[in-house]
């Protein structure tokens, strides 16, 4: 009786007794993958837990160490963090002047006026033709001017405009074109553009376009160094570079994708993009000068550069170094991209041992380079050099970001006078220096471009001198006499005699007045702890990496940066105490526009 009990107890467990009977076998299934997720999912739960107290334990603390280090005490320090903040040189004042504020609203309206134009007569459209009223498509219809307007147009609180265009680039934006595009001028401007929308607004939409377009550009560094062609038809790949180049690749072509496809790799999850532009960088490092001075072509089968041309600042070369800096604080300063801050350094060397003073008035420029023979001429294009040198001032010693410093402000004064030395106060596209003549124009063009008073924004927020906005007014209000007309703004085909051109550049909406903008806006506006801007002034948010290949976590989402002061949850409540001081309320959503949405988007990233 005993083994008959035993026995019907153990066909439960038995196997066959469940092939016999399948709907018992079924629950049998259904009831273990039950448990199973339960368990699995209680464990993810916990794990996930810990992490995040873990995560704001670690926010807690370094917050703590902040606001230890700005109050000498833990107790009650708002009133002290205020003071102090407003006590340092290189924390501008958090109070909207009433004359800065004045001042950003003509430059808003002047926004208002081009991108309205622009919407007139150019829609979907690259360019403006603001003359003869109608567009242009200079680089092959991909709605340059839309795209690179995007983020001012945020940043500026223009959020009717914003969701117009966003429209546009859902619907109409099309990269499927059989066109010969610059590698170069569609990642600045496009990849940049819709990236910085996206870390902007969280929109996913932008994402996916930038995307889009990023797979469209990469077969151009399929090269046998990888250093990439700089043309590649959209439609049909077949990369190659320009006859005119002799088949070598453009130094700042090369060196200037590095911000925008590490931060597409970032953003999607996939490194391919990352990959591809940080091999550029280690070919170039073998073959990297003492003085860290390249010229401007580099053969893209051997990686060597063609020594007889030209080193320069400026055009052709400009970019390349600002992006070794920029790719540094992308990277949050971390030993993962301390080898660009140091080729940095090498090539700021370089630099100096460049720079010459004319007479009689001592303004300090940069020279060009062929070979051993120096050449008394610099481009426009190379006043970015002063705020390039203020940014990456703070990451020398205490004497030599003095110095560093110093050569900025130098430079700066010569990029000013090269638009106080015109009859109509804008400046020409390059200048030459000759003895007992301070300098002279040589290309009498100016089409509206930003290098200027990019580099007073700069020094203003790293000095607090009030000058360098006063610089950046006369140049606004020269732009207002000389180039707007009724129907947008166009540049000058002569700085002497005023001569009008008929093209509305779009950097003239992503730079020149996102920049004027910035130069009047508290400096917590798209604050340099948590942005880095591309060289077609879009701003990218700063994430961490601590490895040497990539930033991103294990489930595809990008690792956060540390918090700082003005993104932790201490830094949101100090922002939302400073706004208050401000004139009116109702500049609070596009002075400080990113405020609330900050954690939203977090999620999305």
């Amino acid at each position: 009786m005993a083994r008959t009990r035993s026995s019907s107890r153990l066909r439960w467990i038995h196997p066959s007794y469940y092939l016999r009977r399948p709907k018992r076998l079924a629950l049998l299934v259904i009831a273990f993958v039950v448990v199973s997720i339960g368990v699995w999912d209680r464990q993810t739960l916990v794990r996930e837990h810990k992490e995040e107290i873990s995560k704001l334990n670690e926010d807690l603390s370094q917050l703590r160490h902040q606001l230890q280090q700005l109050t000498g005490s833990p107790g009650d320090v708002s009133e002290n963090i205020l003071e102090k903040l407003d006590a340092s040189p290189k924390k501008i004042a958090f109070h909207d002047d009433p004359l800065d504020a004045e001042r950003r609203g003509k430059v808003k309206e002047a926004m208002l006026h081009a991108w309205s134009s622009y919407v007139k007569y150019a829609w979907g459209q690259d360019e403006l033709q603001p003359q003869t009223k109608n567009g242009v498509n200079s680089f092959g219809g991909l709605g340059a001017t839309l795209v690179d307007s995007l983020d001012t147009l945020y940043i500026m609180g223009l959020h009717d405009q914003f969701k117009e265009a966003r429209e546009w680039v859902a619907n109409s934006l099309d990269f499927n074109k059989d066109y010969e595009a610059s590698v170069f001028e569609t990642t600045i401007r496009v990849v940049g553009g819709l990236l910085s929308a996206y870390d902007l607004s969280g929109d996913k939409l932008f994402l996916s376009k930038a995307q889009d377009i990023g797979n469209r550009l990469l077969p151009a560094w399929d090269s046998p160094s990888g250093i990439p062609y700089n043309s590649i038809n959209l439609a049909r790949g077949n990369p190659h570079n320009f006859g005119w180049t002799g088949g070598d690749s453009i130094l700042a072509d090369s060196g200037t994708e590095q911000l925008e496809f590490i931060a597409l790799s970032q953003r999607t999850g996939d490194p391919k993009y990352q990959q591809k532009v940080e091999r550029v960088i280690k070919e170039i490092q073998k073959v990297y000068p003492s003085d860290g001075l390249l010229p401007i072509y580099i053969n893209p089968h051997s990686g060597k550069p063609s020594y007889h041309a030209t080193v320069t600042f400026g055009a052709m070369g400009d970019s390349f170094y600002e992006y070794l800096l920029k790719v540094w604080i992308q990277g949050n300063k971390t030993e993962a991209v301390k080898h660009y801050r140091e080729m940095w350094e090498t090539s700021m060397e370089g630099l100096q041992s460049l720079v010459r003073k004319t007479t009689p008035s001592s303004f300090s420029y940069i020279c060009e380079k062929s070979g051993n023979s120096l050449s008394d001429k610099m481009d426009e294009l190379a006043c970015f050099a002063p705020g390039m040198l203020a940014l990456g001032s703070s990451g020398y010693g205490p004497e030599k970001a003095a110095e560093i410093l110093s050569l900025a402000e130098e430079l700066a004064s010569t990029c000013y006078n090269f638009y106080q030395l015109t009859p109509t106060k804008l400046a020409g596209e390059n200048y030459f220096f000759r003895a007992g003549e301070d300098m002279n124009v040589g290309t009498a063009w100016n089409i509206l471009r930003p290098e200027t008073v990019e580099s007073l924004m700069y020094l203003w927020r790293f000095t607090g001198n009030k000058t360098y906005q006063e610089w950046g007014w006369n140049i606004f209000q020269a732009f207002e006499r000389n180039s707007r007309i009724d129907s947008g703004y166009v540049g000058l085909k002569d700085v002497n005699s005023g001569a009008k051109d008929n093209k509305m550049q779009s950097f003239f909406l992503a730079e020149t007045l996102k920049y004027l903008y910035l130069l009047f806006s508290p400096p917590s506006v798209i604050s340099f702890d948590e942005w880095v801007f591309n060289t077609e002034a879009h701003p990218l948010r700063i994430i961490t990496r601590d490895d040497g290949d990539t930033a991103i976590r294990a489930d595809g989402k990008p690792k956060p940066k540390p918090p700082s002061l003005s993104s932790s949850l201490g830094g949101r409540r100090l922002k939302m105490m400073i706004s208050w001081r401000t004139e009116e309320r109702e500049r609070e959503s596009w002075i400080f526009p990113n405020l609330e949405a900050k954690s939203g988007r977090r999620k999305n990233m």
